[in-house]
């Protein structure tokens, strides 16, 4: 049973969050909270089922850093290379997800399910994987800097298959799903 929703606004106060932080945490909408908490709206089981995780492992955590679990180097591809090459890149690191960098800045990403869900539409995998990685690429993965506090990046990770971590203007490392299931708290 979840506590009362009246709690959420005391406990995020506590706690020293936004509205914004916790929608983040919580992978909802900022604007979710503020009805939940100004009472014109009443959530749904699995809204108020997160806001309570996300508030729960703030309150309960030891503050963790992304750089503590992100993977370095980044492995990445540029725009102009072929879609095969992305995938042999995939295959021979392991990875089902790459980041896409034009210099040293990123401008989009490439992953399997992105090629696969393509090919499932219609288009052949032959085709595909003769395609410059520019023309079927996906947005950019979210960037966070390397002292972000870990428990920022759980609803980021809920939308999205990576976030890419910084140094001042550098990418430094990235930190995927999988990453997270090194946390030994």
């Amino acid at each position: 049973m979840l506590p009362l929703l009246e709690e959420i606004q005391q406990r995020r106060r506590e706690l020293g969050l936004t509205q914004s932080r916790l929608a983040v945490l919580a992978g909802v909408s900022q604007s979710i909270i503020a009805k939940i908490e100004g009472g014109s709206v009443d959530p749904s089981y699995s809204i108020a089922g997160k806001l309570f995780a996300a508030l729960d492992r703030v309150g309960v955590a030891p503050t963790r850093r992304v750089s503590e679990l992100m993977s370095h180097p980044v492995v990445s591809v540029s725009r102009m290379q072929l879609v095969r090459e992305a995938v042999d890149l995939m295959k021979r690191r392991g990875y089902s997800q790459l980041p896409v960098f034009e210099s040293s800045r990123p401008v989009g990403s490439i992953s399997e399910k992105t090629i696969l869900d393509r090919a499932a539409r219609g288009e052949t995998l032959e085709g595909l994987l003769g395609r410059r990685v520019r023309e079927i690429m996906d947005p950019s993965f979210p960037v966070v800097d390397e002292d972000t506090p870990l428990d920022f990046v759980f609803g980021l990770l809920q939308g999205n298959y990576g976030v890419l971590i910084t140094r001042g203007a550098n990418v430094v490392g990235m930190l995927t799903k999988s990453d997270l299931l090194k946390i030994r708290r």
